[in-house]
Formats: C-alpha cells, structure tokens, sequence
C-alpha cells in the first residue's frame, strides 16, 4: 500500500469526521456539566430524579452522540478493504 493509495484519503476523512465527532462531544458534556451545574446544588432543577446538569451532560448527550454515529457512519463512512490491491512481493 503506497502513499498515493486511495484508502488513505478515506481513512483520513473519516479520522477527521470522528475527531470532529468527538470535539462535539466534549463542548456538548462540558457546557451542560459546568453551564448547568456550576451553581449551588439546592438551586438545581431535575429532569427525572437527575440533576439537570447530569441529565442533559451525560444522559442526553449520550443519546445525542449515538444518533450521530450512528448517522455518520451509515452516510459517510464507506467499506474499505483491507487486502493489498496487487501481487507486490
């Protein structure tokens, strides 16, 4: 497998679309965790039983980053081989 191989590209497209994925991820947990739940605790709303913050940070987000994997990969990614294209021994 020489530089100039196509597979390449896509693997470097698709490590580029999960590291975006991942980014999102962070700013998603990160500005529900401390944008919600940097106050004192008996300010704290609740979404079933949880602390908004959590819910929203980690239930929520985890749903949300599922769906979104789910649809990048079944739009984006693509199925790649991994045997060698030619006889280069």
């Amino acid at each position: 497998m020489s530089d100039s191989d196509p597979r390449y590209k896509i693997a470097n497209r698709e490590a580029l679309i999960g590291i975006g994925l991942a980014i999102f991820n962070f700013i998603w947990w990160f500005a529900f965790a401390y944008g919600l739940g940097g106050k004192d605790p008996s300010d704290y709303t609740y979404v079933f039983g949880l602390p908004a913050w959590f819910f929203y940070s980690c239930v929520l987000g985890f749903v949300v980053m599922a769906v979104l994997v789910t649809i990048v990969v079944k739009k984006w990614f693509v199925d790649v081989s991994f045997d060698e294209e030619g006889n280069e021994t």
